[in-house]
């Protein structure tokens, strides 16, 4: 634990961390403030809900597919802080953007309110139809433009830990990354629970130009090889990167096992807020109480692990970790499954919720789903950056995002298709039980080839 808090105090390693967790944290406030609005003010339908919510996380999720290859070139072949000042740069233009969207979905919906006659702010003479026309699109588009952005912030922030750590500080490094995103999810996703969405359209833009001042602190961090042409065609670029980093065994299954786990995590966070409303018939506070869970528990896990492992990079703990993960989530399907909401059909608040005989199993069991999570993604996040060569590591995250994206994208889908094949949003819990029995496969194969020789350019 001492090299891990030691780092916290080195300028190599502390600005990138602050950054990251601004990043992450206001990534979450705006997407958490824009899902939560919309499920619970604008649509009054369990599918629409659901549907919303999967086309939400598509739309952020797709550059990952489109422009990952790009966005990792771009980062072994230019120096990463730069990339960093200006992707931060361009998120202020984005979140004014948002923040228009917000403001203006929040208004229609006080106009809505207005015109029941219930009590509301609205702007007299405000069209209702032009603000409807525009909120929906305005916020996805800031959210596409929030894909991009963490598109080519994402491949920099594991890839330049090796080379501003030494090489027994890079699992504690990943691990506190890890940690602190999970903690930033954490601190977003209160927020966007609790404040007016109006309040939140003000905190995006501000976090948005703080974390751009911490950008500018983050330590010069050049190529390191070779600076070769950079293939701007996403396709092409994005075929011949995925073949090049598969070709070495540990990482292949370290992404293949990380991509399960991110699809796995974007279903479960699909169903959260319809499921809190329709199941279990809590407020938009018990939905962010949910992912806060989640949250808590990644970072918990992805500490333990660091510990357990002892600075030492290995999937030792992999296996065990995904299948406890798949018990903990048939566990909370059940408690699901077996929730009594035949009382009063009014939403439960947090308090009535956390009085509710099924709460505290509930929660324990999100609880375990996440810190068994944690414990089994922070070690394969660090082969990516430990089993290549230096100047390919930020390819290597970019390949990983290109896979993991895709199986998100993938796991949407199916969120989507079985939304609309009818099949209730509590029994879909089962589909990422199902797929953590994948995971823990790839992660025994990966522990089974760790010990391959590095290769000796990697020892210099």
């Amino acid at each position: 634990m001492t090299t891990t808090m030691r780092l916290l105090g080195k300028r190599r390693f502390l600005p990138l961390f602050v950054t990251q967790l601004l990043n992450a944290f206001n990534d979450n406030l705006y997407k958490t403030a824009m899902v939560l609005f919309v499920v619970y003010s604008v649509y009054n339908d369990e599918a629409a809900e659901a549907q919303f919510s999967a086309i939400a996380s598509g739309v952020f999720i797709a550059p990952f597919f489109l422009l990952s290859a790009i966005a990792g070139q771009l980062a072994d072949m230019r120096d990463k802080a730069r990339i960093i000042r200006i992707v931060k740069g361009a998120e202020i233009a984005i979140m004014l953007v948002g923040a228009a969207g917000l403001l203006i979905a929040w208004q229609d919906a006080e106009c809505g309110r207005a015109a029941t006659g219930a009590a509301a702010r609205c702007v007299a003479g405000a069209p209702p139809a032009l603000l409807a026309d525009l909120a929906i699109p305005l916020l996805l588009a800031a959210l596409l433009a929030m894909g991009i952005h963490s598109t080519f912030f994402g491949p920099i922030k594991y890839a330049i830990l090796p080379q501003h750590l030494h090489r027994d500080e890079v699992l504690s490094g990943t691990g506190l990354v890890e940690a602190g995103t999970y903690i930033a999810i954490l601190f977003g996703t209160i927020l966007a629970g609790w404040i007016p969405v109006e309040v939140a359209a003000g905190a995006i833009v501000l976090t948005a130009l703080v974390g751009y001042a911490t950008a500018r602190q983050v330590p010069p961090a050049p190529p390191q090889g070779e600076i070769e042409p950079i293939d701007w065609n996403p396709f092409t670029s994005s075929a011949r990167l995925i073949r090049a980093t598969m070709g070495n065994a540990q990482v292949y299954y370290a992404i293949l096992a990380i991509s399960f786990f991110w699809t796995i995590g974007a279903v479960l966070f699909i169903q959260f807020p319809p499921l809190a409303k329709n199941t279990l018939m809590a407020t938009k506070e018990v939905a962010s109480l949910f992912l806060v869970v989640f949250s808590i528990g990644v970072a918990t896990g992805s500490v333990a692990v660091n510990r357990l492992l002892k600075g030492v990079v290995s999937a030792r703990y992999a296996p065990a970790s995904v299948l406890a993960m798949g018990a903990f989530v048939v566990g909370f399907y059940l408690v699901s499954r077996g929730w009594d909401n035949s009382g009063d059909l009014t939403l439960l608040d947090t308090a009535a919720f956390l009085a509710h005989e099924g709460a505290p199993l509930l929660m324990l069991m999100l609880l375990g789903i996440a810190i068994s999570g944690g414990m089994f993604v922070v070690p394969l996040y660090a082969f990516l950056t430990t089993k290549v060569a230096p100047d390919q590591a930020a390819r290597t995250i970019a390949a990983n995002n290109i896979v993991n994206s895709g199986a998100m994208v993938i796991g949407s889908l199916l969120a989507v298709g079985l939304t609309a094949l009818g099949l209730p949003i509590t029994e879909q819990l089962l589909l990422g039980a199902a797929m953590c029995l994948v995971s823990a496969w790839l992660a025994r194969r990966l522990h089974a080839v760790e010990d391959a020789p590095i290769p000796a350019e990697l020892l210099d």
